[in-house]
């Protein structure tokens, strides 16, 4: 569904636009639309790229997968339970 969205922007860089869709044949309404898209896409998927391992802590891995469904409290309860024996 399409929305209205009304925007103030520079005249002559409003006037490039529109020359800019007309050599494209695309309306300059899509474009901006693109452009917006690619900007939210992009930014979904930098959650994940935006975190980096250093060279370090990769050097630490163990190796060791570690199920999603582990409770971890339960876990390090029973750790608590048995060192203090």
């Amino acid at each position: 569904m399409d929305t209205k969205l009304t925007l103030k922007l520079d005249k002559l860089v409003i006037e490039r636009a529109k020359g800019y869709a007309r050599s494209h044949n695309r309306s300059l309404s899509r474009i901006i639309e693109s452009y917006l898209k690619s900007l939210v896409i992009q930014n979904d998927s930098k959650d994940y790229d935006e975190i980096k391992i250093s060279p370090f802590v990769k050097s630490m891995r163990t190796g060791v997968n570690i199920p999603a469904d582990l409770d971890y409290k339960k876990e390090y309860s029973n750790y608590l339970t048995e060192k203090h024996k």
